[in-house]
């Protein structure tokens, strides 16, 4: 099996090369092809190649050395606050200014002199916080010139590792709102503040927990790491190419059975890895051709893959990481998220299964022949060890009643056992360290972002500007429900284009979701249904990067494939406000029963929804009838009795119709 020497100078595996029983192999996307398409769409992939070998190595065993950092103090307690926040910004910044250029025309091969200033300036933080914490803590409010000076290095050198690694949008927007803060007193109407200056301002991003040292650097700084090392450490035992050849046994040899496969496979490894781009074109280059081969167009096999590979940030139990900052700003456990979010999310996967499956009957394609695919036995006894981790975590995060951190650094260690049990997962220790070295650099990313949201959500605290934005949106929405509803939606959607997906939660959670609160919605709809809105900003022109990066992979139109995503994601956009009309779609205050009828009220809603929008059930579909499906998928939004009632008597109608035209059709032909 070859390997690469990547852009960090470890050896690595190519996608879906580890194993993976997947059928027509060599009818994949190149490798290199792969590499432009991320790299043109997730600006995080745009890293550095270091040519100096001696560098390359001491890299990356600096990423190693920081995983074990975080790992070992999330094991046995992390310094006091400010100081591990600092260390842990320090470190997340030096190593993105190496692995990330000043610009197009930097050096790739090479970390400029620049670059090392800016390493050496973001290490004296963390040196100045330790060596004078007492002094800063107690001059809170109250800044001297160093403390300034500390402050304003801190604040500039965050806007410029985000502006390398996310682009300008993240960095603009900040800025907005540090010149909001400044001047902010001289606007008129209700976002006028009393104003402040740099010394009050860079002091509360810099000396407290409510700016750039805030619960967003917090959670990036232990769940968020610990995480993504777990998923470094599942993909290095061979889970991405579990979970491929799982979804092809499984479905490969149905109906459309490779867009279902790839529905399957991106929710599942989505979950863990939290990147929509990253995920749609490390499962896309293969699935892709795949549905192409099919009979799928370009367009569809694109937005199969962006839909899919979006929902996984909105799947259980890991959901990327925006879930634990959900948590951290709830103040609940992160278990009782992923309760809240399991139903929603499994309606969103049932919407384009089942859209899938009508494209597949409508066009008459069928799944791959079975001497193709893999057994699952086959494949549950070669990796079907692996799911044990995955178990191992739902106990501990459950039944164990341990903190999620514990539970995070124990998965790891039995994931690293249980790989050991068969030849084919066993990591050895140039495969620990590897992982160890990729969850280092995964994290990069993330913590910058949530350094640099840092900023906004600082502005907003010492401004009062989330909850003025909160009063305009419901003074919009003229304390109507539904009007404040599309109005939210439309803010974290605008908010959301060109951003990561992190970041783009947090900041429509503070700005948005209080406005849902104000009018009585449990925090944790407001929250789910900000963050709903904020992740699918990655499927919805003109700014879709999921959709983009498939359409890359696949030849299709770029904003047609947007589109289409946008079709197949549909009851991702009605579940948000299902579960707000809904509450018992989170399973809050809700008996067992009552969850079962609005679940099952729920999914026949799905149905109608993807009914109507292909244009076919049993048969063709009458532009009327799909009106009418599309009028009983909307009754099933309320989980009153009566309108429930109504949408099942729609859809028997509407099958009793459909069954009719398709005999009749059948009889004549």
């Amino acid at each position: 099996m070859e390997h690469k020497i990547d852009k960090i100078g470890r050896k690595n595996k190519l996608p879906m090369e580890d194993g993976s029983a997947t059928p027509e192999r060599g009818a994949g996307v190149g490798e290199v092809h792969v590499q432009e398409i991320l790299e043109k769409f997730d600006k995080e992939s745009k890293t550095r190649t270091l040519s100096n070998a001696a560098l390359a190595k001491t890299f990356f065993w600096c990423c190693v050395a920081v995983s074990l950092y975080h790992f070992v103090t999330s094991f046995w307690g992390t310094p006091v606050v400010l100081k591990h926040r600092s260390l842990h910004v320090a470190m997340m910044l030096s190593l993105g200014f190496v692995m990330y250029p000043f610009g197009k025309r930097s050096s790739r091969q090479r970390v400029s002199w620049c670059d090392w200033i800016l390493i050496v300036l973001s290490f004296s933080l963390p040196i100045y916080v330790w060596s004078d914490y007492l002094g800063i803590v107690s001059r809170a409010g109250n800044a001297n010139t160093l403390d300034l000076v500390m402050a304003t290095i801190l604040v500039l050198l965050v806007l410029e590792s985000t502006r390398r690694i996310t682009g300008w949008a993240l960095p603009i927007l900040s800025c907005i709102f540090i010149v909001y803060g400044l001047y902010g007193r001289n606007l008129p109407g209700m976002f006028a503040h009393r104003g402040y200056d740099w010394m009050q301002l860079s002091n509360h991003f810099f000396a407290n927990t409510e700016g750039i040292y805030g619960s967003s650097v917090s959670v990036s700084g232990s769940y968020i790491f610990l995480f993504i090392l777990f998923g470094a450490v599942m993909v290095k035992s061979g889970m991405g190419s579990f979970f491929n050849d799982i979804a092809m046994a499984l479905a490969g040899h149905t109906k459309g059975g490779p867009a279902k496969v790839s529905v399957i496979a991106s929710g599942l490894l989505g979950s863990i890895n939290g990147s929509a781009v990253a995920n749609v074109v490390t499962t896309g280059a293969f699935t892709i051709p795949l549905m192409k081969k099919t009979g799928y167009s370009k367009e569809f096999a694109g937005a199969v893959e962006a839909s899919a590979s979006v929902g996984g940030q909105l799947l259980p139990p890991v959901m990327g990481a925006a879930a634990f900052i959900m948590a951290e700003n709830l103040g609940i456990r992160y278990s009782v998220i992923i309760v809240h979010a399991a139903i929603p999310a499994l309606l969103y996967y049932l919407g384009i299964l089942i859209q899938v499956q009508l494209r597949a009957a409508k066009n008459g394609l069928m799944g791959l022949p079975k001497n193709q695919l893999p057994r699952a036995w086959d494949v549950l006894r070669d990796k079907g060890h692996l799911i044990v981790p995955i178990v191992f975590l739902l106990y501990m995060l459950f039944f164990s009643g341990t903190t999620i951190l514990y539970a995070a650094v124990m998965t790891i260690v039995v994931t690293v056992v249980v790989a050991c049990l068969k030849k084919a997962t066993r990591m050895g220790f140039g495969d620990i360290c590897d992982a160890f070295a990729e969850g280092a650099r995964s994290t990069v990313a993330v913590a910058v972002a949530c350094a640099c949201v840092g900023i906004i959500v600082g502005v907003s605290s010492k401004t009062g500007f989330g909850l003025t934005m909160a009063n305009t949106i419901i003074s919009l929405g003229q304390q109507n429900l539904l009007f404040t509803l599309i109005f939210t939606m439309v803010t974290c959607m605008i908010l959301g284009m060109g951003l990561p997906s992190i970041p783009a939660y947090i900041i429509t959670a503070t700005i948005a979701a209080p406005a849902l609160s104000k009018l009585n919605i449990p925090p944790v709809a407001s929250h789910m249904f900000a963050f709903y809105f904020a992740m699918f900003a990655n499927l919805t022109p003109p700014v879709a990067l999921a959709a983009f990066a498939a359409a890359g992979l696949s030849g299709g139109d770029p904003m047609k494939t947007g589109f289409a995503s946008v079709k197949l994601a549909i009851a991702g956009f009605i579940v948000p406000y299902m579960f707000i009309y809904s509450h018992q779609l989170l399973l809050i205050d809700t008996s067992f029963l009552e969850g079962v009828r609005v679940t099952i009220g729920a999914c026949i809603g799905v149905l109608m929804i993807g009914a109507a929008v292909e244009g076919h059930l049993f048969t063709k579909m009458h532009w009327i009838l799909r009106l009418v499906s599309s009028a009983g998928a909307l009754c099933l939004i309320d989980s009153a009795l009566y309108t429930d009632i109504a949408g099942v008597v729609i859809l028997v109608v509407l099958l009793a119709v459909q069954r009719f035209v398709a005999l009749k059709e059948s009889a004549l032909g």
